[in-house]
């Protein structure tokens, strides 16, 4: 359990929360653990086999202090709430922002200035890693190039066309080189490109599996703070289509996905013998891989990380609930600019 940005997170499992007198305490089968005055919280959020008393609840109603559920995997459950609620004024300031060209501009500059640095991190790491490798040089040069794209992206004001460009060019750059960053059973998890609808190889495959499981989280966490998941910034309004949850996964992808994919790769996790292709050329999991993949993403979840914002040491799953909150802050005006996460 951990308090970060006036909100308490609870991921201890069997964790039961109650009301002593103003606060709010915690035990772990039947054991005190740990008292949090309410006045210093804004939200408090459990995941898995969290429970909450009837008493605490009415105080966190009367105290503005949300309850808020998830699964232990992260699906948002629910959100306990008093009759008054801000969440109308942040969608309402969410939905301005959206909808105004400039506004949505910067914060679209500013997820894709993410990205490319997070991309540029996974390659660098790459490079230290095999500093005398035979692709070093197009490593470098792509290292290079996504600079160039980065700085441009920081210094022009442009329009959201534009920047989609600039994100497009930096994702082919990226995903041009990125099989010089397999190394194991190169044959077998071969990767010629970004492929998606649907996935033409195992690399591919793994990819959209590992993004999907990202995207779910990101919603659950904008979801947890009041956001709408289905209006962004960057991405387009699509019925059906989480386009914030989209827009918060571009600066998550490379340092939470795909450094995941390339080390199940790379340690021989996967074999190639848990694919399957199709008539048509698509390519799927079996269900021991799948089950493999998403093992090795709740492990890699529970693992701890300095955030580069806040300055503490928290679980790498809490991130996409912190970045959330944290654009929840910035859409209030609580602070001047989005702190995008960018991976150090």
């Amino acid at each position: 359990m951990k308090r970060l940005l006036n909100t308490l997170y609870i991921t201890t499992q069997d964790a039961w929360l109650s009301r002593e007198r103003e606060n709010v305490l915690v035990r772990v089968q039947q054991e005190a653990k740990m008292r949090f005055p309410i006045h210093t919280l804004g939200s408090i959020v459990g995941f898995g086999q969290v429970s909450a008393s009837a008493p605490l609840m009415g105080l966190c109603a009367e105290r503005g202090v949300s309850l808020i559920f998830f699964t232990e995997y992260g699906r948002f459950l629910a959100r306990v709430e008093g009759p008054v609620s801000g969440n109308v004024l942040l969608r309402r300031a969410q939905y301005r922002r959206s909808d105004d060209p400039q506004s949505a501009a910067e914060l679209a500059a500013t997820l894709i200035a993410a990205k490319i640095a997070n991309s540029r991190y996974v390659l660098q790491r790459s490079l230290r890693d095999r500093p005398d490798g035979p692709m070093c040089q197009s490593l470098q040069d792509t290292i290079d190039h996504l600079a160039t794209l980065q700085r441009r992206v920081r210094r022009e004001s442009m329009d959201i066309d534009s920047l989609r460009g600039y994100e497009g060019a930096a994702a082919r750059a990226y995903f041009d080189v990125f099989d010089h960053l397999i190394l194991g059973n190169k044959e077998a998890f071969c990767f010629e490109g970004r492929r998606r609808r649907p996935p033409r190889d195992f690399v591919n495959a793994m990819l959209s599996f590992v993004y999907t499981l990202l995207r779910h989280d990101i919603a659950a966490g904008l979801e947890g703070v009041g956001l709408d998941p289905a209006v962004g910034f960057l991405h387009r309004d699509r019925p059906g289509r989480p386009a914030l949850a989209l827009d918060l996964m571009e600066e998550l992808r490379s340092p939470l996905a795909d450094r995941l994919v390339l080390a199940l790769i790379n340690r021989s996790q996967v074999k190639p013998g848990g694919f399957s292709v199709t008539e048509s050329g698509a390519v799927s999991m079996d269900d021991d891989t799948r089950r493999t993949v998403l093992v090795a993403w709740q492990e890699r979840k529970r693992e701890s990380i300095r955030h580069p914002y806040l300055e503490e040491t928290v679980e790498i799953g809490l991130v996409p609930h912190l970045q959330a909150r944290l654009l929840a802050k910035f859409l209030r005006g609580d602070l001047d600019a989005y702190p995008a996460f960018i991976w150090r």
